[in-house]
């Protein structure tokens, strides 16, 4: 990863987080690290815990962030998710994968940023 790249999905963690603290949720954990993968936001509200992938791009022409977010990378965040609930108490919270995809402009103000819930059950 370039250290663009790299730029750019740290401005969009800055962004999301900011996103999800607007709209009530708390961020219990960022950036959180497993010998198994790593998941970029958990947040919780109204008893739920959600597990979000941030996406983010300078424009679409390499399609939009979202479309990032397939079938193996569900897959490769279910360890991650599992190891973060067997070291932390979340008795009766509804889990949830969500995604959130941020398009940036090049001067990198958002353009469009699309919270999609639950793409992935865990329940």
């Amino acid at each position: 990863m370039t250290r663009h790249n790299k730029d750019i999905g740290q401005k969009g963690e800055i962004e999301a987080v900011s996103y999800l603290l607007k709209n009530g949720y708390r961020v219990v954990g960022q950036n959180y690290h497993t010998h198994w993968g790593e998941i970029d936001i958990i947040a919780e509200k109204d008893k739920k815990l959600s597990f979000i992938e941030v996406k983010s791009r300078v424009g679409e022409s390499y399609g939009k962030p979202y479309e990032a977010v397939n079938f193996i990378k569900i897959n490769k965040l279910r360890r991650p998710v599992q190891f973060f609930l067997l070291k932390n108490e979340y008795k009766n919270y509804k889990l949830s994968l969500d995604v959130i995809s941020i398009v940036f402009t090049e001067d990198l103000s958002v353009k469009n940023l699309k919270y999609f819930e639950n793409v992935a059950s865990y329940q």
